[in-house]
């Protein structure tokens, strides 16, 4: 899909918006081609806000990337905690705690 003068990404190739349907089903489409798990097209930007914070980049840069006003709606309502980071939190409190020594 060609990017247009206007700065849309989606748009055909004069410009005009494409449908966000049509967005959609090439998203899927292409989610499919490259052997990804198929997602909303929005859900993109929260695996992109989580995965950008899990990689160490700073919160104020994953903000900017997605284009938030505060660093807050990046945190709050877009990262989210997936199953290997909780393992490894619980795994590493349960390392702090005193274990009985083997008889």
């Amino acid at each position: 899909m060609p990017r247009s003068s206007s700065g849309l990404i989606f748009c055909d190739e004069i410009g005009r918006p494409y449908p966000p349907d049509r967005v959609s089903a090439w998203f899927k489409q292409e989610a499919r081609k490259a052997g990804l798990p198929v997602i909303r097209f929005h859900d993109g930007r929260h695996t992109a806000a989580t995965l950008g914070l899990e990689a160490g980049i700073d919160i104020k840069v994953v903000s900017a990337q997605l284009g938030h006003s505060t660093t807050r709606i990046t945190q709050d309502l877009y990262a989210q905690v997936r199953r290997p980071v909780a393992d490894d939190a619980a795994a590493r409190v349960a390392a702090l705690v005193p274990r009985k020594a083997a008889q």
